[in-house]
């Protein structure tokens, strides 16, 4: 999942964009009929919506998925990491290019978002095969009957998604280049996000009880291939402008592809090791070695990000310098993803083979994770504009804690309403107001011409934050399990939300 809708008040002057009859090469998205414009714009909201919806829709498969193909709880979280780690990695990527191909005239467009965005000329080119690649990878996923193969393209998929989210959003900041009517849109592309949450994990469940769990990949399949079809049928074609090859290669060069694989891969080895520590043992070698690399690999990234010039860094040194800004991302934008993704993998599975609750009855229980959202996120706004965002994100924490505090308690069905329940409500609305803040000020101390490379960091610490978290707590879990019932008790499930505790508890 990403987030769009950071952006600060800025003067109707900064935020204005001129309209010539061509913009970089396509026909001008300003000037698009009434009714074009809104039925695209509701096919590229359909993008953020599958983003969310393909994460959250799985939460259901997974259990099924685990035992057809003998998945084991630890092995399980690479479903859901496997993607989130290459929509990270490539995310970064997508903030190099958006550096690289911005409007001739930056100080026409200023527009400060959490996600990135590209050049016209290129824009349709990469959201169309970003939608395709999601569709393909999705209908393979359906036909795989083995773990690595599924694996695989679940990491595949989170490239289409690092490649339609970013240009969707370019495509709909220049349809709508007046600051009133940008806004609303933005905030719908935003809100597709929590709609896909909430529906995903609704209509999983719908599928997994009426069908099979390869459906679910191809509802995946399906709605790409309607993004791709109607993205491509209402948005104007671009003009071909004369790039000389020189140019081209100076600006592949700048891309970083270098720096982004090595953290690429350092995030990869971390997490196997961790959940291959809790398996076979942490003084183990096949544990040990991957652990050790990693850590040299994300160190010599930053190593090599310092050597770079400023501007061909994938996250450029300077970026830290920025008031609090590392405070705000490390510790507040890798904290909300990661306790969703958390308990919803810890609750899941036990719920379904052990309390024998229908994929739809967990879904059902699992909706305070995703209905408050929408009211907590207006109380966030209000809160925002009333105190400094350091005390509104404070009292994020506290309420998020509270939650957090209830849920190892939730160790029966008849404990359901008395723990889990208010520890949903207060867990998710504590992460909903860190969530919504933290997005604001990191923005807020963030210069206008560095938006872009920003929202990429912010977004790729998100899913980075999801992915490690994940893994960590599922490593938790399984190692309690070994000694203590196995996976069928609840004293694993039970340390990783203590540790979910304790790291909010520091990150406080």
């Amino acid at each position: 999942m990403t987030s769009t809708d950071s952006t600060p008040k800025r003067s109707q002057e900064e935020l204005s964009i001129e309209s010539p009859p061509t913009l970089d090469g396509y026909k001008s998205l300003s000037i698009l009929p009434g009714a074009q414009k809104v039925v695209l714009l509701i096919f590229l909201c359909l993008a953020q919506f599958l983003d969310t919806y393909a994460n959250s829709a799985l939460f259901a498969a997974i259990p099924p998925i685990a035992v057809e193909l003998n998945i084991t709880n630890s092995d399980s979280v690479w479903l859901i990491s496997g993607y989130q780690l290459t929509f990270a990695s490539l995310l970064l990527v997508c903030g190099r290019i958006s550096d690289l191909y911005n409007p001739s005239n930056p100080s026409s467009f200023t527009v400060q978002t959490s996600v990135p965005y590209t050049n016209a000329i290129v824009t349709e080119i990469v959201f169309l095969s970003g939608a395709l690649a999601m569709a393909g990878f999705s209908l393979g996923a359906g036909f795989v009957r083995q773990q690595v193969p599924l694996i695989v393209l679940r990491a595949l998929m989170g490239v289409g998604a690092s490649l339609t989210v970013p240009s969707a959003l370019y495509i709909i900041i220049h349809m709508f280049p007046d600051p009133a009517s940008q806004s609303k849109a933005v905030a719908l592309f935003s809100a597709s996000a929590a709609i896909g949450n909430v529906i995903g994990l609704l209509l999983g469940a719908m599928i997994v009880t009426i069908s099979t769990w390869p459906w679910v990949f191809y509802s995946f399949a399906m709605i790409a291939a309607v993004i791709f079809l109607g993205v491509a049928i209402l948005t104007p074609s671009p003009r071909r402008q004369h790039v000389s090859a020189i140019e081209k290669a100076k600006r592949f060069q700048r891309l970083d592809l270098f720096g982004v694989t090595i953290l690429t891969a350092g995030l990869i080895l971390f997490i196997f090791g961790v959940t291959t520590g809790s398996v076979i043992g942490w003084n183990t070698a096949r544990c040990l070695a991957p652990l050790i690399i990693s850590l040299f690999l994300i160190a010599g990234f930053f190593f090599w990000e310092a050597r770079l010039p400023e501007d061909m860094a994938a996250i450029p040194p300077n970026v830290w310098k920025y008031p609090n800004f590392a405070v705000l991302v490390i510790c507040g934008a890798t904290m909300p993803f990661n306790w969703w993704g958390s308990v919803q993998l810890l609750f899941s599975w036990i719920w379904q083979n052990v309390y024998g609750w229908s994929p739809i009855i967990v879904a059902l229980r699992f909706l305070p994770l995703g209905l408050l959202g929408f009211p907590v996120t207006a109380i966030a706004g209000i809160m925002q504009q009333k105190l400094p965002l350091k005390w509104v994100i404070l009292a994020g924490q506290v309420i998020g804690i509270a939650g957090t505090l209830l849920l190892p308690f939730a160790d029966s069905p008849q404990h359901y309403w008395r723990f889990a329940f208010p520890g949903f409500a207060l867990g998710t609305s504590g992460m909903t107001i860190i969530f919504a803040t933290v997005n604001i000020a990191v923005f807020a101390v963030t210069p206008p011409e560095k938006a872009g490379v920003v929202g990429s960091i912010f977004n790729s610490f998100l899913q980075v934050g999801c992915a490690a978290g994940t893994a960590i707590v599922t490593s938790i879990q399984t190692s309690v399990d070994s000694t203590h019932g196995g996976p069928t008790a609840w004293e694993g499930r039970a340390a990783g939300l203590w540790f979910l505790f304790a790291l909010l508890a520091v990150d406080t």
